[in-house]
């Protein structure tokens, strides 16, 4: 069986969601907006908002599912 695709980057950077995270709760960061001064990322195709924003509310950084801004 093949093993499933994790999401777990923004694509365009290249920046790991983990690495978003612990640049989040070093600077104590709450918004993707406060984040992306710290660290650049979702600038072009914008697919990682709703990933960095569920992550932002919960913490998690490997998503196995599609996501949108609806379901955040």
């Amino acid at each position: 069986m093949p093993r499933p695709i994790l999401i777990n980057r923004c694509v365009c950077s290249r920046v790991l969601f983990q690495d978003l995270k612990d640049d989040a709760e070093h600077h104590g960061i709450r918004s993707m907006q406060e984040l992306q001064k710290v660290r650049e990322f979702g600038v072009n195709c914008k697919l990682c908002h709703p990933y960095v924003r569920r992550m932002l509310k919960d913490g998690t950084t490997e998503f196995a599912d599609v996501i949108t801004d609806d379901e955040v």
